[in-house]
């Protein structure tokens, strides 16, 4: 917005001037009021276009079936003179900056949910432009404004009037061009005939644009006839559009009109809930402001240009045509909508907000002690899977249930991974900080159960229930995390925390679990699970703020069930496979209806939209890399600590506690790598940097602890590759759970969280089977005397397996993960 100079108008019909909002092919675009303040933008054509009376004619009946065109989603013509000097027409002022500016210059692409919208928002629009009798014809992201309620389509009508300019009269002598070449249709770029669907292909250049900063054919720099002819003969590039909405997109930008869908099919296919916020918060606090400010906008007096000539007012007697007007600056020919100067694709799928807006709304004055409540109930999960392992042989001599069966710990993990994706689906639709209470008061009474079991039966029942529960703690708490800090240093240091837990969390529970169990039993080790969780339960009542479930939340139960099923039985099958054998029939059952009805699982939400593959699946290459970089993780890091307590307790004989005490530099230096240098390095670092740099790291610490000395139970040779191993998590988790979780829909964080720690529970399976098998394998072959050898050689085999499955991780993280250093959060719900 600009102010008014000399040689502008002060008045065009019964409109008063204040500002200049731009200038376009047609003419100038000023901002009006009413004599009872209505806010409006008024266009005035071009002296030469007015000289054309075919064009005056057009564009009379132009104007008069746009004013017939209704929607929510346009911006209505309310007057118009198409017989004045110059012909204007003045539409309702849409408060917001156009979609060029939003993705180019402002912040970035779009997150999914909000091209997901866009898409349905644009085809509801061109159902009434085109329901009015009109085809827009240049339809492209600088006639799309930006709201806080929904984009706006203008200009529709216009372009069909200036295409009477380009017949031999005035085609010949300047070369113009009606509409972007970016944004036209094939048809379009070869002179044809136009119906609707040449809108519907633009509308698939817009929603591209949207979700990629990038034109679908390219820059135009190498020339208007080579990008011409892209336009017209060349597949489009989809690289970055978000998987759900591939398939629509490439349909609307089919070669052949006929095989486009409607704006109708377009509408029903991306159908949104109207009350749900379509842009992340941040943004529609700054577009909240903006709309203020130019609301608000003061005219000031208007400055006289240094000219030869003074300008003169316009004549009073004529108060709708300016008696004398300097004309105004003939645009290029071929102006296309410039692309980004420079690739925009945060991390966290949208760029930074402008400099020179204020931050939004302060964020929860709680949210730290909030995230110190989700690490608690983190903490509380790990010390309890470990802290029970430790304990196993102590709690099956006293309540004397077969080792060969279902044991309790196999009972918490098949609950925990079987109801994982439903725990996540069950967050989004109840909302994170109530399944998160529900979880903690659940988690609790199943400890004290476990506590008080007097025989095996009641005690695999009450650790079925603590892995049910986990399983509403895990994605709840992530998705509270990844949802509740949009300040990217604060993001960073929140999941330098989350990340410190989750790599030096476990030896802390096998230090605690075996302490337990030594200075009093194991019945106090399930115990002091109680405390802990009415802490957390107070917290999270007290601390964590609420929000009621978000509009727009969409279930794929058949498909949470489908995944629940695969993970249940693929765990259960390498469970069984670890204790029983690879070969076994009940095994490869497991295991491959577990992959079969995983795949089916992929398949359903790759192709589904506004489910779960809203979550790390949704079509994002940077979340598909974290999750499969954390299954990778799993079978490696994650399967250390069993083969460490392994070789500790069964080689040297050490006991649970003192075992702990042993693995901790291993989590001192977890806990320093996530929170002094991962979560100092986040915010300015691509995360592929921080995690590539950290798995190698671990890598290189696993490899050092598989050259031991067979004499030394605990030698200083052992303390720097725990320290590497430990360190290397640290620096990774972090940005693999922000990456991994990024840029995914509120509505949705619970489901994604809930895909993050069903990829880490498979390739923990995995790991725990291969440990179990390379040991069992070593000890088949011993005697009794060789026992400790063997043992201690089977500890350095899964060494070596687990250091080439983080080094595996390590490349497929450099290969798939390309986000830059996050510079603004998407989400706010807290």
């Amino acid at each position: 917005m600009d102010q008014l100079i000399a040689a502008d108008p002060t008045r065009i019909g019964p409109y008063r001037l204040i500002a200049r909002l731009g200038e376009g092919g047609m003419g100038l675009v000023y901002l009006g009021r009413s004599e009872v303040g209505r806010t409006v933008a008024v266009k005035v054509v071009q002296a030469e276009h007015a000289g054309h009376p075919e064009f005056r004619r057009r564009f009379a009946r132009e104007v008069a079936a746009a004013r017939r065109v209704g929607g929510d989603w346009t911006a209505a013509v309310l007057d118009a003179d198409p017989e004045a000097a110059v012909p204007w027409v003045a539409t309702q002022y849409i408060p917001g900056p156009d979609l060029r500016t939003v993705v180019a210059e402002d912040f970035g692409p779009l997150p999914e949910y909000s091209v997901h919208t866009l898409a349905n928002r644009l085809a509801v629009a061109l159902q009434a432009v085109h329901g009015a009798g009109l085809i827009h014809r240049d339809l492209k992201p600088s006639n799309v404004l930006v709201t806080v309620d929904g984009p706006r389509v203008i200009d529709f009508g216009i372009a069909r009037a200036m295409d009477s300019l380009t017949g031999d009269s005035l085609h010949t002598r300047t070369g113009m061009l009606i509409g972007s070449p970016g944004f036209m249709s094939p048809e379009q770029v070869r002179g044809r005939e136009l119906t609707p669907a040449s809108d519907v292909f633009c509308l698939g250049a817009v929603l591209v644009y949207a979700a990629t900063g990038r034109l679908l054919f390219g820059a135009a720099d190498s020339g208007l006839n080579a990008h011409l002819f892209r336009v017209a003969e060349e597949e489009p590039d989809l690289t970055g559009v978000p998987q759900p909405l591939t398939g629509l997109v490439r349909a609307c930008l089919e070669k052949d009109p006929a095989a486009r869908p409607t704006p109708r099919e377009v509408a029903d296919r991306t159908a949104v809930d109207q009350a749900e916020e379509w842009l992340p918060g941040t943004v529609l606090a700054q577009l909240g402001r903006r709309a203020a400010r130019l609301l608000d906008w003061a005219p000031e007096t208007p400055a006289a240009e240094p000219a030869a000539e003074p300008a003169t007012r316009p004549d009073p007697r004529v108060p709708s045509v300016p008696r004398q007007h300097q004309p105004v600056p003939t645009p290029p020919p071929y102006a296309p909508t410039p692309p980004a100067q420079a690739p925009l694709v945060p991390a966290q799928g949208f760029g930074p907000p402008p400099a020179d807006l204020p931050e939004p709304g302060a964020p929860h004055p709680r949210r730290w002690w909030g995230l110190g409540v989700i690490a608690l109930t983190q903490l509380l999960v790990l010390l309890d899977v470990m802290g029970f392992s430790t304990v196993l042989p102590t709690v099956q001599s006293d309540l004397g249930f077969a080792s060969d069966g279902v044991n309790p710990v196999t009972a918490y993990v098949l609950a925990f991974g079987g109801l994982l994706l439903l725990g996540g689906q069950i967050a989004d639709l109840l909302g994170a900080k109530r399944t998160l209470i529900i979880g903690l008061s659940g988690f609790a009474l199943a400890s004290v159960l476990c506590g008080s079991a007097g025989d095996p039966v009641l005690l695999i029942t009450a650790r079925a229930l603590q892995g049910s529960f986990a399983a509403l703690l895990a994605p709840s708490a992530l998705s509270l995390v990844s949802t509740g800090f949009t300040d990217p240093r604060e993001r960073a240091r929140a999941f330098g925390i989350y990340g410190a837990v989750a790599a030096g969390g476990g030896v802390i529970g096998l230090l605690s679990g075996g302490w337990l169990a030594e200075v009093a039993s194991w019945r106090v080790s399930q115990y002091i699970s109680l405390p802990l969780a009415v802490i957390a339960l107070i917290g999270a009542a007290t601390l964590l703020p609420g929000r009621p479930p978000r509009a727009g939340t969409r279930s794929d139960w058949l498909g949470a069930l489908l995944g629940s099923a695969g993970l249940a039985a693929l765990v259960y099958g390498m469970d069984e496979a670890g204790r029983v054998g690879w070969s076994t029939p009940l095994a490869l059952g497991l295991i491959a209806a577990g992959v079969l009805l995983l795949v089916a699982f992929l398949r359903r939400q790759t192709a589904a939209s506004g489910t779960l593959s809203a979550g790390p699946l949704g079509g994002n290459r940077d979340r598909f890399g974290s999750v499969l970089v954390l299954l990778l993780t799993g079978v490696g890091f994650l399967a250390l600590l069993p083969a460490l307590t392994t070789y500790m307790q069964y080689v040297f004989g050490y006991a649970p506690g003192m075992v702990g005490v042993m693995l901790l530099p291993l989590a001192a230096a977890a806990v320093i790598a996530a929170t002094q240098v991962s979560a100092r390095l986040q915010h300015r670092t691509p995360p592929r940097v921080l995690i590539v740099s950290g798995l190698v790291t671990s890598a290189v610490g696993l490899l050092v602890l598989g050259f031991v000395d067979s004499g030394s139970a605990y030698g200083p040779h052992l303390v720097p590759g725990m320290v590497l191993a430990g360190f290397g998590s640290g620096l990774a988790f972090g940005p693999l759970f922000a990456t991994a979780t990024a840029g995914v829909s509120p509505q949705h964080a619970g489901a994604a969280s809930a895909i993050v720690g069903a990829a880490q529970q498979v390739g923990e399976a995995i790991g725990v089977a291969l440990l179990v098998t390379v040991i069992s394998a070593r000890l088949s072959a011993s005697s009794e005397d060789s026992r400790s050898e063997d043992l201690m050689h089977g500890y350095t085999d899964t060494l070596w397996w687990a250091a080439g499955a983080l080094l595996l991780a390590a490349l497929a993280a450099g290969l798939l993960i390309r986000a830059r250093a996050p510079r603004a959060a998407d989400v706010n719900v807290w």
